[in-house]
């Protein structure tokens, strides 16, 4: 292991390599953290921490988050948690919200800052498994030497996201060890572990949310994916997962636009009564025309009137 002015030399020579970065994700960090966050790998300073006072408002915040990944880390660690390991949940900025760790690993994890209030925004700590996962959308390894400060490298991390009902990234599940040596050939194993814990969390946040809808599968979507739809009475979709949305072919990020569940799914669902019919009919028309009632009175065969008429019995606001 390169000792701590090695391992800055290292870093400053492997952001100098024009190549570099174009070969290797942890070189591409490294140029990140160096040019774009301006960060100095030789100054190994601590981690930087929120106080209590500004850290309380996004622990309240982030209280939807805690309440489905609290059973899962006490699930995981009594899975994972070894002599030298932690689990570590973190929002999208980098703020570690919760921890679970033993007693041996609790001093080795304080030394180099880990611990709930830590920032670890890749723009902060440079190259380290929670904020390069939250960087780079995507699950990341980060093993000793691979970090952009030297002081992390007594771990080895391995960082999942966690994306939330709008699609985006809202917080990262991370496992960390202090052992010795790691095997890489463990890897795959911890990043699956992890990845299905994500998937569960997202999963849950998905179904409280949308406690009051129908939750379907998202049609051609991979049978791994948490590729969930809410489907209100009407047969409206009007919510739906990262995977889901990836699969329909619909934007990350923004509200989802209620459409109806025959034009994504492919497929009209059995009404239940004449009533349903012609609510989800109107309804149907309505949104093709954009709210607009003449447009969609037309669409149906009927006069403006007899439309209103009707919308005022099923209870349809224009």
């Amino acid at each position: 292991m390169l000792d701590f002015a090695q391992h800055a030399q290292h870093v400053e020579a492997t952001v100098a390599s024009r190549s570099a970065a174009a070969r290797c994700r942890i070189a591409a960090s490294w140029t990140r953290s160096k040019n774009l966050h301006l960060l100095d790998p030789a100054n190994d300073q601590t981690v930087h921490r929120l106080s209590d006072l500004h850290l309380k408002p996004i622990l309240i915040a982030a209280r939807p988050l805690m309440s489905h990944a609290t059973p899962e880390m006490d699930r995981l660690f009594k899975l994972l948690g070894r002599s030298g390991s932690a689990l570590f949940l973190a929002n999208a900025d980098g703020i570690i919200l919760d921890q679970r760790t033993n007693m041996p690993a609790r001093n080795i994890f304080a030394k180099i800052g880990l611990g709930v209030g830590a920032d670890c925004a890749e723009k902060r700590e440079g190259t380290n498994s929670i904020g390069t996962c939250i960087a780079e959308d995507m699950v990341v390894v980060i093993d000793r030497d691979q970090h952009f400060f030297a002081r992390n490298r007594a771990i080895t991390s391995i960082a999942t996201p966690i994306f939330g009902t709008e699609g985006v990234l809202i917080g990262v599940l991370a496992y960390a060890t202090s052992e010795p040596v790691m095997h890489p050939g463990s890897h795959p194993l911890i990043v699956e572990t992890l990845r299905q814990a994500s998937k569960r969390i997202e999963s849950a946040l998905f179904r409280h949310v949308h406690a009051d809808h129908r939750i379907m599968v998202a049609p051609e979507s991979d049978a791994e994916d948490v590729a969930l739809l809410a489907v209100d009475r009407s047969d409206f979709v009007i919510g739906a997962t990262r995977a889901a949305r990836q699969a329909l072919r619909c934007g990350l990020g923004d509200t989802f636009a209620p459409r109806p569940a025959a034009d994504l799914l492919g497929k009209d669902e059995p009404a239940r009564d004449m009533h349903d019919i012609r609510r989800t009919a109107i309804l149907h028309a309505l949104h093709a025309a954009s709210g607009n009632v003449s447009a969609a009175a037309r669409q149906l065969g009927l006069g403006r009137a007899t439309l209103y008429n009707q919308m005022k019995r099923l209870n349809i606001r224009p």
